[in-house]
């Protein structure tokens, strides 16, 4: 997949996107699939690096998804690769319509048998992470399959680009070989294949976004004990729009960075004797701490109470009050939980400046995207002020587009 996907149409008509991706997949491998699954990106509205500490997040599914063609091979069918003849029961053939350089599909092709963390990489770590996993289950045998892969999801921008794959691909899985999973178990066993697979230490709340979200609405979601709620988020109905500013910075759950965050987050759990963050007192003696260690606790300890502040305002339909809750994340995360950068350093506070009321980065950082809340009528206004002040500092020119609360996974044909 290509680091800029957002610079192709979003194609919100996933109807019309599935025909297409159904079509090539016949081109490519000869035969049609046996359907065709979404699931979106997710943007986290706040919370941010609490989902690993046992916190709380409110993020929402958005209207830029992964779609997913997939066929179950059958019994009498044979692959070959460059090891001769294989059993199409042992045969995962991955194929995407996107790759490094633009010069036609990305393929990964495995055994089932043996397949281990390592095996696969690239992005086609995400869907062989699935495969693993669901292996690894009593009583279920993963099939040879064959999979085409079409995203408008931006890669890199922190958005969720790669548990998008991940749940389409569970979710057409669970389908095809009538598992009946239920949504929470999909995250979790999706939260395996990061971790244990792909290699990232990311907590719940992206697949859990982009399993259970609902349209016009954001996920309340417990990373502790997984329970759930959806809280309105009416935008439009307040005469707001949601602006991700994609800032071109990739970043990588895989990247040392955030494994460090992670494990000083651990640390300072263990130095007070509590199992996660989430057990500190508001009012904990955080003296025994080192400095940074004291830094990377309160942000944690505050992005959980800015997330219930939001949901309260949420429910009391108070969608422009969350917007001083979003600058003050920012603001946590920039200077207690060092993530930020000065790309989206810039797209925040300029953001703030032109008009929004409030402003965020959000995804785990070094890099990626930031969100504004802004006035509809202001949209442009926002959009126009953030390109100068890129252009300005020397910056590569940002993606800034608009995000609506979106459906969750499921089959679109």
């Amino acid at each position: 997949m290509s680091r800029r996907q957002a610079d192709r149409p979003a194609g919100h008509d996933d109807g019309v996107r599935a025909d297409a991706l159904a079509r090539r997949f016949t081109e490519v491998y000869g035969r049609a699939p046996d359907g065709v699954w979404r699931a979106p990106g997710r943007v986290n509205l706040i919370g941010e690096h609490t989902d690993y500490n046992d916190g709380y997040v409110l993020p929402f599914a958005i209207d830029r998804s992964a779609l997913v063609a997939v066929r179950l091979r059958r019994p009498d069918e044979v692959v070959r690769d460059g090891d001769g003849a294989a059993a199409a029961s042992d045969v995962v053939d991955l194929a995407s319509t996107y790759d490094p350089d633009g010069s036609g599909l990305s393929r990964a092709r495995f055994r089932v048998p043996g397949l281990a963390p390592g095996a696969v990489a690239g992005w086609g770590a995400y869907p062989a992470g699935v495969v693993h996993v669901l292996g690894s289950l009593d009583g279920v045998e993963v099939p040879g399959v064959e999979l085409l892969l079409d995203s408008t999801v931006p890669v890199g921008a922190g958005l969720s680009s790669s548990h998008a794959l991940e749940v389409a691909t569970i979710v057409a899985l669970d389908d095809l070989l009538g598992l009946g999973l239920e949504r929470p178990a999909m995250a979790r066993l999706t939260q395996r294949a990061e971790n244990e697979f792909v290699g990232a230490p990311t907590g719940i709340m992206d697949q859990s976004a982009s399993l259970l979200g609902r349209a016009g609405a954001a996920l309340f979601l417990d990373c502790r004990t997984q329970e759930s709620e959806l809280v309105p988020l009416p935008v439009a109905e307040h005469g707001l729009t949601v602006l991700v500013v994609d800032t071109g910075v990739a970043h990588s759950h895989a990247d040392g960075g955030y494994g460090a965050r992670r494990a000083s987050c651990e640390r300072g759990a263990a130095a007070l004797g509590v199992a996660s963050l989430r057990d500190v007192p508001e009012q904990a003696d955080l003296s025994a701490l080192d400095g940074e260690t004291v830094r990377r606790v309160r942000h944690v300890l505050s992005e959980n109470r800015r997330v219930l502040e939001a949901v309260e305002r949420l429910r009391a339909g108070d969608v422009r009050g969350v917007g001083n809750l979003l600058a003050a994340s920012h603001a946590s995360l920039r200077d207690d939980y060092e993530v930020s950068c000065p790309e989206l350093d810039l797209a925040v506070d300029t953001a703030l400046a032109a008009g929004a009321v409030g402003a965020r980065m959000t995804g785990g950082g070094f890099g990626g995207s930031a969100i504004a809340l802004v006035p509809a009528a202001q949209g442009e206004q926002v959009r126009s002020a953030v390109a100068e002040a890129f252009a300005a500092g020397g910056h590569r020119a940002p993606d800034v587009f608009a995000v609506v609360p979106g459906e969750g996974a499921g089959r679109v044909r």
